[in-house]
């Protein structure tokens, strides 16, 4: 007789379209963009540079860059690596646990997920967001919606939410198994290359209002002052993939890609780095994308195909993706601890 199921795990990753089509494409651009936490401007006007620009602008041009990594077997590489997680997760933790995998936007939803598990009446859920930094345009939006949802329910379960885990060091141990599999000695130069933030969403995740967070960051910020910086942990990862593998000071640039608008991001700007080094003599550049703990687009294609053909045009000759996290085991069982030990 199979055991029932008493704690519920829930991994939330962002989404991807359910096709690489233009009219799918628009549809995941939508739901993404209109989240306020994503795009933090008043409705009206996130609904018309929304609506009214940047999807039916960008959709036909992600189309096309969606369907150069789509697989006619497997789909979208997000999807597929994020249900192996979910189903290695499951072996794992064995029958006392459930665990389920929602995207943010688009499918399978949260709603879908919630409403499964609601009907279990679980003892506990665990919501794991599956971004190693927080930010609020991710995991805070992610935490968001649970609570939403949930606050309908006429019952509640004991609910946990892992915040952020960038430092956790199995994670950190993948990142670095991943590179040593490609032979550290070849390259001049390395690049820890993250999601960017416009720069005014940092200052926000302090309430009080007196940090007065600089744009550049603070490699201490993360143990000394906020936690919850976004910027902060990003240089607490990068601080351990680079004392794991040993790195020299000097070796290594961290940047931020995938900015939007002409507001300022977080920098320096992933494009800018690569055309500084390219013109410093850099040659051979080997990149981390610890922000993703999965293959996605902005691994697959804005690393490996844009900031490549870029890299190569202002000089340089060859750009290497570190492989992200995936289904690597190690990393299934540092999902396991962070279900288990409900520490961060």
């Amino acid at each position: 007789m199979t055991k029932k199921a008493t704690k519920g795990i829930l991994l939330v990753q962002l989404g991807t379209p359910d096709s690489p089509s233009t009219p799918d494409v628009r549809k995941y651009l939508t739901e993404f963009l209109m989240d306020g936490r994503v795009i933090d401007i008043p409705y009206f006007n996130r609904m018309l540079l929304v609506k009214g620009i940047i999807a039916p602008t960008r959709a036909p041009k992600s189309a096309k860059v969606y369907k150069t990594i789509w697989d006619k077997e497997t789909g979208s590489p997000l999807m597929y690596y994020s249900v192996l997680q979910a189903e290695m997760l499951q072996e794992q933790l064995g029958e006392e646990y459930h665990v389920e995998l929602a995207m943010r936007y688009q499918n399978p939803s949260i709603e879908q997920a919630l409403k499964k598990m609601e009907g279990m009446f679980l003892e506990s859920i665990r919501v794991i967001p599956l971004f190693p930094q927080y930010a609020s345009a991710t995991t805070g939006s992610v935490i968001d919606k649970v609570m939403e949802l949930m606050r309908k329910w006429q019952y509640f379960p004991e609910v946990s939410f892992v915040s952020n885990y960038c430092d956790h060091p199995l994670m950190i141990d993948v990142f670095a198994d991943h590179a040593k599999a490609l032979d550290l000695s070849q390259y001049d130069h390395f690049l820890f290359s993250y999601h960017g933030l416009p720069v005014r969403q940092l200052g926000k995740v302090d309430p009080s209002g007196t940090l007065n967070c600089p744009d550049t960051g603070c490699d201490s910020c993360k143990a000394e002052v906020n936690p919850y910086c976004y910027l902060s942990q990003c240089y607490a990862t990068s601080r351990a993939i680079i004392h794991k593998l040993g790195l020299q000071e000097g070796s290594y640039t961290i940047c931020f890609q995938s900015r939007l608008g002409k507001t300022p991001w977080i920098q320096p700007y992933t494009s800018d780095a690569l055309q500084r080094l390219a013109k410093e003599g850099v040659k051979k550049l080997l990149v981390f994308s610890p922000a993703f703990v999965a293959d996605c687009i902005e691994t697959l294609d804005e690393i490996q195909v844009e900031y490549a053909h870029e890299f190569k045009a202002a000089g340089g000759q060859e750009v290497h993706l570190v492989e992200s996290l995936n289904d690597d085991p190690k990393w299934i069982e540092a999902l396991k601890n962070l279900a288990i030990n409900n520490k961060n």
